[in-house]
């Protein structure tokens, strides 16, 4: 495959990865929340009625969370077009 039509293709791929990727670590970071808090609902910044630590956990897990996941997708298709790339 030529440089331009990988690129072509790269790009919606990385788009959809990425809209995945939010997807996926949003489900894991409700999961995860509900087991250590014992809570449904995550804490926002814009919710007054939590405390700073509850708010800063939150936010530290979600974006860890996020953070390995994007990490593990992108590394996953990087490593599949490597092997494709050495098939040729």
């Amino acid at each position: 495959m030529s440089k331009n039509n990988a690129d072509n293709v790269s790009r919606p791929v990385s788009a959809a990865l990425g809209i995945a990727g939010g997807l996926l670590a949003g489900a894991i970071f409700k999961q995860a929340w509900k087991l250590i808090s014992r809570d449904d609902d995550a804490p926002d910044a814009g919710d007054l009625e939590r405390g700073w630590a509850e708010v800063m956990i939150a936010a530290t897990l979600q974006g860890a969370i996020t953070g390995a996941v994007k990490a593990a997708l992108n590394r996953a298709y990087l490593e599949h077009n490597h092997e494709e790339d050495e098939d040729d």
